[in-house]
């Protein structure tokens, strides 16, 4: 193809006059220019090779050669809507519902998550009659108008809450306010939800549906505690409204133990509504939204017609029915599991080495790693991650942050991604970490020599060795980075550290 020769500075340029500056890039200061991908691997315009640890929507691989030829096939021969009878749309359905609760029975089709979520948003207004929404800090449901108002991680920065949202903060057992040294963190945090409620009836709000992914992803891959689900199920309920499951970003067996992340909260949790999307259709667009007889006949009793015009079509159910074959026939759910389990495994270990890390979280391909200046305050690595994640792509290694201080490393690769490349990324994470702890050492020493007396920082340790035990108000060597960025304020990190 004719892109494939054109120079990255003219794709660039390109790029830059005809697209708007808010549609961003991975890497905005070098972009990586990519023409192709396979499995796990991306490749740019040089044929070099990148290990995509990010990318979970290209969930059984880039460019499945079943799911490509699925596609392919039936786009010979009908691509329609779904007003005329056809078996993929109720081949799909039907193998869907075989992976869920049997009380999730009606599916409604579309084309992306947030139309998805924003269907559930209409069906629990409806089903209830009630129009609030109870969501957890930071979420992120959807760039449509309706899930911006429900997205705290985007309306923060735009118009603001609305009466209608109410926020809970976020069950997070490492920086939230119920940690993991807490008798019982669910039923505190429940019981936040509880208080939440309780507030809003007193102001003659009626709550129409609580809304969460089943492991908050954008908040910094979050694992709520067990059973916290449940008792804020119960709560909602109670309240009128409804439980949304969000599994866009983390159903299709990415957790390894199970095939829906809301099946960690046992088996006797059966969310009202679920919605699904990104990994649905390996790249292809397709989204789906499932729920029970009762909530979909009050939706239908309207009269009004819910009819999207590609949702359900031939070729996206012929493309969802190839990923449920592949999830199957590669045993892919067994595989998160396992390189889950290994990944997990390595990274503590570099999380007892490094004291940048904070805390390594996850369950089966959904793993963050949460990088922090010290050890107390558990202050949020921002920089340190932003430097390391530029340094792994040097690396050929695409990595991205997450969380409200963007310092959780997020692990989310396509589900083939093997115990060789945990351990490669392993290998390199350590590599950079030791080659930043040693440089800060040196520029340490330096620095303190060429500094007069008078300007040195107060807190600077000044013994002949420099190691963890021996820093002062922070706690660990990433303080060191902010130390010496305080002491060169006119050099960023990558003057700092050049790769």
């Amino acid at each position: 193809m004719a892109a494939d020769t054109r120079a990255k500075a003219v794709t660039l340029d390109l790029r830059r006059r005809l697209l708007s500056s808010s549609c961003r890039l991975f890497f905005p200061e070098d972009p990586v220019k990519i023409i192709r991908g396979q499995g796990q691997y991306l490749y740019d315009e040089q044929g070099r090779e990148y290990l995509d640890c990010i990318n979970n929507v290209a969930h059984v691989g880039h460019c499945h050669p079943t799911v490509v030829r699925a596609a392919h096939e039936q786009n010979l021969v009908l691509n329609t809507n779904s007003r005329y009878l056809h078996d993929n749309i109720v081949d799909y359905a039907q193998r869907l519902s075989e992976t869920l609760p049997k009380k999730l029975s009606v599916f409604y089709f579309l084309n992306s998550g947030s139309e998805a979520n924003d269907l559930a948003l209409r069906l629990a207004r409806q089903y209830t009659g009630h129009q609030d929404v109870v969501v957890l800090d930071h979420a992120y449901h959807g760039h449509l108008s309706s899930l911006i108002d429900i997205s705290p991680y985007k309306f923060r920065n735009l118009d603001g809450q609305k009466e209608w949202v109410h926020v809970a903060p976020l069950p997070d057992t490492y920086r939230g306010p119920y940690r993991e040294d807490h008798p019982n963190p669910a039923e505190a945090y429940a019981s936040e939800v509880k208080h939440l409620i309780r507030s809003a009836q007193e102001k003659g709000r009626k709550i129409a549906a609580f809304f969460a992914e089943s492991l908050p992803s954008v908040s910094g891959q979050i694992i709520p505690p067990a059973g916290y689900f449940s008792q804020v199920a119960e709560l909602v309920h109670r309240a009128g409204g409804l439980f949304v499951a969000d599994e866009i970003q983390v159903g299709f067996g990415r957790v390894g133990k199970h095939f829906w992340a809301f099946q960690l909260e046992g088996e006797d949790f059966v969310p009202d509504i679920v919605t699904m999307g990104k990994s649905i259709g390996n790249g292809h667009p397709v989204a789906c939204m499932a729920t029970t007889q009762a909530v979909s006949r009050a939706f239908e009793a309207t009269g009004v017609e819910y009819f999207n015009t590609f949702g359900g079509n031939p070729v996206s159910c012929a493309v969802g029915l190839a990923v449920l074959d592949v999830l199957k026939t590669e045993q892919l759910q067994a595989h998160a599991t396992n390189v889950g389990r290994f990944l997990m495994k390595h990274l503590s270990q570099q999380k007892a080495k490094h004291p940048i890390i904070g805390d390594v979280r996850g369950t089966g391909l959904f793993i963050g790693v949460d990088l922090i200046k010290d050890e107390t305050l558990r202050t949020p690595a921002t920089e340190e991650a932003e430097y390391l994640v530029s340094r792994l792509k040097e690396n050929y290694i695409l990595l991205s942050t997450d969380g409200p201080g963007r310092n959780i490393l997020k692990f989310k690769p396509p589900m083939c991604f093997s115990l060789d490349n945990a351990q490669h990324v392993v290998a390199k994470l350590d590599d950079i970490l030791t080659d930043m702890e040693e440089k800060v050492r040196s520029c340490e020493t330096l620095r303190i020599k060429r500094l007069p007396e008078e300007s040195r920082p107060t807190q600077i340790p000044v013994t002949g060795q420099h190691d963890n035990t021996h820093l002062t108000d922070t706690t660990s060597c990433c303080g060191c980075l902010e130390w010496t960025r305080i002491l060169l304020k006119t050099q960023p990190l990558s003057q700092l550290f050049p790769a």
